[in-house]
């Protein structure tokens, strides 16, 4: 009955299965039915504009709208990328229907739902300067729905992503937004003002070109105008502009000044709190204001920081990822400012509530911090889309702890952190294997390389060093690195290492040193962390990530890999000579990349290797040679009739020097082996390189495809356009005859009017004349207006400067009597204090000699510590090199053990036939 339900099960699940693949193959092919019937329906509308295919082609639209966006924007697709491109040329040109072209847009603005689409619609399918030609084809009408739709699907699209002036009808953009601006209508002047502030944040091409034109300053006014509006997006898009505009003029320093900065800095931080749709911009806003030194002096003064940051700590409690992204990308522009960051240290690490306080180990009480809560739980988040997160968070704990563990003591609250903090670390270096794909095994490559960077700055200081050799253990850091050596090899033997350019490769080598460096750090402290540490090291994998961090150009890359390098050279079984052969190899093959960059030419073909054939005869040789050795010993073995133990030791002895000299040959062999797969690796790149040219080219020749039908298309028209203008000139030579005609007699009239000219021409003189003599008279009456103005203005700003100096006098005055008799009470004081002063330089004296007498007791101590240590290390690389060639000696003597078993037992064989022999020969015959 067992069997039989098992079976059964096995049958039901199998039918699932199938039913699954059936049902997906279905979506697909109805996805890629869709997709035909979308392109063939935009090449019908192309040849006909008519109403009838506008309306199926707005259908096929509105149905494709239903799909999954990452369907019409998977890279390396045919049919995907021609539907796309197709919309986009529609939308682009102005003979097609605004209800279709806005249908369109609202389909392109679907797709444009994270940031990689946005960056794949920017570049690829150029939709920024298509939406720029749709909004420059209707400016006289700034109003419409489609112009509004136009600049909302822009402002989504040029967030974070840099536009160049040389995109198509860039100028005309700038020239719309600052018109619609100053226009004052509200329905226009949001939008206007959040595509506004994309363009010009972080973009010195667009802000030269906007200060460059002539109507800036009615621009300015008008953006300062707007800082008193009662929308408060309308506010921090202004500011985000003018920040970008005028932070390093006159009119940022009067903006951004003393008084008004704290207003800016109370609106953003509510903003943010708040999280309303312009948070991200109010981040954006802060970020840039920081990066001017003297607004990050202002910040660290204001007096609310303390709050407003526990207030957005509290936001990465948030189930929006991109919110709490965000807020994490605030608070480390924040740590980038000395002053700022150990304000950040006080309020993360600041006592939580007595409901939140739990036991130590040791039975102490300690304080489990409210903020810092929220940055662990944003480190174990399972929401989707929380990776980036986590990785700010790693950083942003990184920076806060390196500032909290770098003064004199570290306070009791810091330390019961870290121990909070220490099992959700430890639980982010677990998963590597469980990772599928390479996208998923580099983010998890990133992300050890950050927790082990963070346990790194842990291991600075002694009280944390301690908590972390507590819960760090040998056997996780070794497992750690077999893994990461699997993925630095992308899971292939030694003979196969992966090449320079690999990116997972890259990322593997850098958390596999951290993981060693950190191994470094916690030996002594760590049980069997020593024996592991030196056995990594003297491992051939780690050739690869020691020559990738040799010659990266990372200066902490390089620094990290010299540390362990010098600790592993003294070591006997390090392969110094293979780290040497992958060095060249990566010089070489950054030297080729180089060439090729500089030169700009067709990436040719790699030379074949030439040592292929060696490198098999070699092989051949020595395997032909190992083989005949074997049968000789055999033969000989076999012919000998009573071996002697001496003879038998002599012959193994010969042959154990022979085997070890081809192994040593074979090991060379092995080096070259692995030098010649790095360099078919570097050819593979190349040959990977050539391909995507070739893919990019093949999409060039379809655009020019494209762009050919249009001119053919074109010249139609055109040759319609020439059979009407023939029509026209034979028209016209009848019309020249009539002309003709008329000629004769207009030469007529010419003659009356030459007379005529003649005293038109003396009036005109004395006209001339007269109105020269207006136009100075007018320009001299208008300057005089001008410096009688002038005049007044001076006259009632002068007045004004005498008013206000009076009472500044006066109220300087106050100040000065006031202040002389704070002079007096401080004479006394100071009195005082230099009479204490003299009795506490007394016992500073004292002090001072105590401490020169404990100095040099010290620097004894340490002495003798440093010369333990060194035996200490020594000893331990002894021992391991010692623990190898036991190993090796006993698989020898084992085998050595067996050889002599046969022998004896042929001996002790043909010693039973012999005697057998003996005592058959003395039986007399019967």
């Amino acid at each position: 009955m067992t069997l039989v339900s098992e079976a059964g099960g096995s049958v039901v699940a199998r039918g699932c299965c199938c039913l699954l693949n059936v049902e997906r193959k279905s979506i697909r092919m109805d996805i890629t039915t869709r997709m035909k019937c979308l392109l063939l329906a935009i090449g019908q509308y192309k040849e006909s504009r008519t109403a009838t295919n506008a309306a199926k082609l707005q259908k096929q639209v509105e149905e494709v709208s239903t799909l999954p966006s990452e369907q019409l924007l998977t890279s390396g697709q045919n049919l995907p990328s021609e539907c796309v491109t197709g919309l986009v040329d529609l939308a682009g040109n102005p003979n097609t229907s605004l209800t279709l072209t806005s249908c369109i847009v609202s389909l392109l603005e679907q797709l444009a739902c994270d940031d990689e689409s946005r960056e794949m619609l920017h570049r690829s399918y150029s939709l920024t300067s298509t939406l720029a030609s749709i909004i420059h084809s209707h400016s006289s009408t700034p109003g419409e729905p489609l112009v509004l739709q136009c600049l909302r699907v822009l402002q989504k699209l040029t967030y974070n992503t840099r536009i160049f002036q040389s995109m198509n009808y860039f100028h005309e953009l700038i020239t719309f937004l600052m018109t619609n601006i100053q226009s004052l209508n509200d329905e226009l002047v949001i939008p206007c003002l959040g595509l506004m502030a994309n363009l010009c944040r972080d973009n010195h091409s667009v802000q030269s070109h906007i200060k460059s034109l002539e109507d800036v300053k009615p621009f300015y006014r008008t953006l300062i105008n707007f800082l008193a509006h009662n929308s408060l997006t309308v506010v921090v898009f202004t500011l985000s502009i003018l920040a970008s505009l005028t932070m390093n003029e006159k009119v940022g320093e009067k903006l951004f000044d003393a008084k008004n900065i704290h207003q800016t800095f109370q609106l953003v931080f509510n903003l943010v709190v708040n999280g309303t749709d312009t948070c991200r911009y109010a981040v954006d806003l802060l970020v840039d204001l920081l990066k001017n030194a003297k607004i990050a002096d202002y910040l660290t003064r204001y007096k609310h920081f303390s709050v407003c940051v526990s207030k957005v700590l509290g936001l990465l409690h948030s189930k929006d990822p991109e919110a709490a992204a965000k807020v994490l990308e605030l608070l480390l522009s924040m740590c980038h400012i000395s002053g700022l960051r150990s304000l950040l240290c006080e309020v993360v690490f600041k006592p939580a509530a007595p409901k939140l306080r739990v036991g130590r180990r040791q039975g102490q009480d300690t304080d489990v911090k409210e903020s810092g809560v929220a940055l662990v739980q944003c480190l174990s988040s399972t929401v989707e889309g929380a990776e980036a997160r986590t990785l700010q968070a790693l950083q942003l704990l990184h920076e806060l702890l390196e500032e909290a563990l770098g003064t004199d003591s570290v306070a009791d609250c810091v330390l019961s952190y870290v121990e909070m903090l220490l099992p959700v670390l430890l639980e982010l270096l677990h998963g590597l294997r469980s990772a599928e794909g390479d996208a998923q095994l580099k983010k998890h490559c990133t992300r050890i390389t950050l927790v082990t960077s963070l346990l790194l700055v842990l291991c600075v200081e002694d009280s944390t060093r301690t908590l972390v050799s507590e819960q760090v253990s040998a056997q996780l850091c070794l497992s750690q690195v077999e893994e990461l050596l699997a993925c630095c090899h992308n899971n292939s033997p030694l003979t196969c290492p992966a090449p320079p350019s690999d990116s997972l490769s890259q990322v593997s080598s850098e958390a596999l040193l951290k993981t060693l460096e950190l191994m470094s750090k916690l030996r002594q402290q760590v049980k069997d962390m020593v024996t592991s540490f030196y056995k990594m090291l003297q491992d051939q994998r780690i050739v690869t990530p020691l020559s990738l961090a040799l010659t990266s150009h990372h200066r902490e890359s390089v620094q990290t890999a010299l540390s362990l390098l010098f600790e592993a050279t003294p070591l006997p079984e390090f392969p110094a000579l293979i780290l040497g052969e992958c060095i060249a190899a990566n010089n070489a093959y950054r030297q080729r990349e180089a060439e090729l960059s500089v030169k700009r030419v067709a990436v040719q073909e790699y030379p074949p290797t030439r040592t292929n054939s060696s490198v098999l005869d070699s092989t051949t040789s020595i395997h032909k040679t190992v083989n005949g050795l074997a049968d000789k010993m055999q033969t000989g073995l076999a012919l000998q009739e009573k071996p002697k133990d001496t003879l038998l030791s002599e012959v193994i002895n010969v042959y154990e020097q022979k085997l070890s000299a081809f192994e040593s040959k074979e090991s060379r062999l092995q080096d070259l082996l692995e030098a010649k797969a790095l360099a078919l690796s570097q050819a593979d790149r190349l040959l990977s390189q050539f391909r995507v040219q070739q893919v990019q080219a093949e999409a060039e020749a379809r655009k020019l495809s494209g762009l050919l039908k249009e001119a053919e298309r074109r010249r139609e028209e055109l040759q319609c356009e020439l059979g009407n203008q023939v029509l026209e000139v034979e028209r016209s030579k009848s019309d020249i005859e009539e002309l003709l005609k008329h000629n004769t007699r207009l030469q007529q009239d010419s003659e009356e009017h030459q007379t005529l000219k003649g005293a038109y021409n003396t009036l005109l003189h004395r006209l001339n004349e007269s109105e020269r003599l207006l136009r100075e008279l007018q320009a001299a009456h208008i300057s005089l207006t001008k410096q009688n103005d002038t005049l007044k203005k001076n006259h009632e700003a002068l007045q004004q400067q005498n008013d206000r100096m009076v009472a500044l006098v006066e109220q300087k005055e106050e100040q000065i009597k006031s202040l002389q008799s704070d002079l007096r009470q401080k004479d006394s004081e100071i009195a005082d204090l230099r009479l204490e002063l003299g009795a506490e330089a007394q016992k500073l004296k004292e002090k001072e000699q105590e401490r020169r007498d404990l100095e040099e007791t010290v620097d004894v101590l340490r002495k003798e510590l440093d010369k333990t240590q060194q035996a200490r290390r020594d000893a331990s690389i002894k021992a391991s090199s010692l623990e190898q060639q036991k190993s090796q000696l006993e698989i020898k003597l084992k085998q050595k053990e067996d050889e002599l078993n046969k022998h004896s037992s042929m001996i002790a064989m043909i010693h039973s036939l012999s005697s057998g022999k003996m005592k058959n020969e003395a039986i007399p015959p019967l």
